[in-house]
């Protein structure tokens, strides 16, 4: 494509004619409105306007016309839409894109369904924004773990221990081995637990463990906050030998995760917190294809994925999806690490490994660690037993037969959803 666009990828339902429909969208989101105005000009438009690209009509999808869609029911059709703007018309800059490529687009009356599928960006982008810092190879030197899956966890209970239980459960878990911890989104800077003394209490348990082992694990701080304390929370976690921070990318906002990592010199470990609200309906707000480019652009280190067999609304084909998705090469970025939560445990290794083919993955076991009938440093010992099993190929059954915490997980945990 051209070094001069942005190509933007939808899909849309319509009782429009088709054509008609496209070119009312690209008309929408640059040079036009309902109507040709005077200084619409023919040079103009060739300069400023978008232009359809491509339009492939698809099987409908039977769903129910959005709120407020004005039109026939009946005569619905469905299509695949890319359309091409001008990077003149916004720059480099987020918050502008996605005034062009989202902006009115999805209150249009006009359309029974809407969904920006994916984006194609040229590099101006990277001259402008830096992308992820660490990515994969920056993580595994931090947490001194140079192959297979990182395994990780959240604080359980989410929130609710003081700094000293806290304290406490890390001790466990560093000396059980587990490569990484972050706080729950639910767990930022709230009275009970503030950031500053949480990472006070944890930090010490962390770098005992690293004198005595020399494997520093990661904890993943929330530093989640309004926009003018987010430097400050960084500071706290940098200047107490913090080696990562965690940011609800969805909940500062794309610009806020970029104003992060302008400032930030630690791993941003982006949760997806609130996505659902973009993404669950089939008809309506964003792809995940689309959303992570720009969590990434915006310099995630991690991004969440979900993993197979999750609680929540996505069908495990689009988990492998998303997780692909993180994978592949955006603007020769440094790559960012796919981080699998909900529901995870030593069970799922074997199915997550033979659907993805790597181990450049942050596998996150809450309940399948926290929730291990012989606690938490028997979780942490199912997880790696079934990882390692799977990246060796040796099957599933051969490592249950000789791994005691393997065995009692599957007793207890075979039908987790937490």
């Amino acid at each position: 494509m051209s070094a001069q666009h942005v190509l933007a990828t939808y899909e849309i339902e319509t009782s429009l004619p088709l054509e008609h429909a496209a070119e009312a969208l690209a008309g929408e989101q640059s040079t036009g409105t309902f109507i040709r105005v005077q200084r619409e000009s023919d040079d103009l438009r060739a300069r400023f306007a978008a232009q359809v690209v491509s339009l492939d009509e698809l099987p409908l999808s039977g769903q129910t016309p959005l709120p407020g869609f004005r039109g026939d029911a009946h005569a619905v059709r469905r299509a695949r839409l890319v359309i091409r703007f001008p990077l003149d018309n916004f720059g480099p800059s987020l918050p502008n894109l996605l005034a062009a490529v989202a902006g009115n687009l999805f209150e249009l009356r006009e359309m029974a369904g809407i969904k920006l599928i994916d984006l194609d960006l040229p590099r101006a982008f990277a001259e402008r924004y830096p992308g992820p810092a660490f990515g994969v190879p920056g993580t595994r030197r931090l947490m001194s773990r140079d192959s297979g899956a990182m395994i990780g966890t959240i604080i359980k209970p989410s929130i609710g221990l003081a700094p000293s239980e806290l304290a406490e459960v890390v001790d466990e878990l560093v000396g059980a081995g587990i490569d990484f911890i972050k706080d729950d989104e639910l767990q930022a800077n709230g009275p009970h637990a503030p950031l500053e003394e949480r990472i006070k209490a944890v930090m010490p348990v962390i770098e005992r463990h690293a004198d005595r082992t020399g494997k520093k694990a990661m904890y993943a701080f929330n530093i989640t906050d309004d926009i003018s304390r987010l430097e400050r929370n960084h500071d706290l976690v940098l200047e107490n030998g913090g080696t990562c921070i965690m940011v609800c990318a969805n909940l500062v906002g794309l610009p806020g995760l970029a104003f992060v990592r302008e400032k930030s010199a630690l791993p941003i470990h982006a949760h997806r917190a609130m996505l659902g609200a973009l993404m669950r309906s089939p008809q309506l707000g964003f792809g995940y294809t689309a959303w992570q480019k720009l969590a990434r652009l915006a310099g995630a280190d991690h991004l969440h994925t979900n993993g197979p067999r999750n609680k929540f609304y996505e069908s495990d084909p689009e988990v492998f999806n998303s997780i692909a998705d993180v994978r592949r090469p955006l603007l020769d970025f440094e790559s960012t690490v796919p981080v699998l939560s909900s529901g995870q445990w030593a069970g799922l290794a074997h199915e997550t490994y033979a659907a993805v083919d790597t181990t450049d993955l942050l596998v996150m076991a809450g309940g399948g660690i926290h929730g291990h009938p012989d606690g938490a440093v028997a979780g942490v010992e199912s997880m790696r037993t079934a990882w390692d099993a799977a990246v060796s190929g040796e099957d599933f059954a051969s490592a249950l037969s000789r791994s005691v915490p393997l065995r009692r997980a599957v007793e207890a945990l075979g039908g987790i959803r937490a």
